[in-house]
């Protein structure tokens, strides 16, 4: 690793779903939180992989799962998982988001449209 990673633990997630999805009315399989500013984008099994293009785009490196009842942080940059803080709440979806979700915009072939 180079630089230590930038961590925001005060700063909330931007929304219960990955924000760029939501703008074009899009869907996702699982949700990342950026631990720099609070990002939500879409896992790379998500057809749109929003958090690794959030990475790519920012360089804020480390994301948190986004699942309820998931705390693990993953580096981009190193390619490994990372020992991260606890950050502001909320620090998952809503516990009835479906998932894949959200629901009412999944398709019914979903899983041929993953990576």
């Amino acid at each position: 690793m180079t630089d230590a990673p930038q961590i925001d633990v005060d700063v909330p997630a931007s929304g219960p779903g990955c924000a760029e999805c939501d703008a074009a009315g899009g869907w996702w399989v699982h949700l990342r939180r950026c631990a720099a500013c609070g990002h939500v984008g879409c896992c790379d099994t998500s057809p749109a992989q929003h958090a690794t293009a959030h990475f790519k785009e920012t360089g804020h490196r480390l994301i948190q799962s986004y699942e309820p009842g998931e705390d693990w942080f993953w580096d981009y940059e190193a390619q490994d998982y990372y020992n991260g803080p606890e950050l502001a709440a909320p620090t998952g979806h809503p516990e009835g988001q479906s998932v894949p979700g959200p629901a009412e915009r999944v398709p019914a072939n979903w899983q041929d449209l993953i990576h």
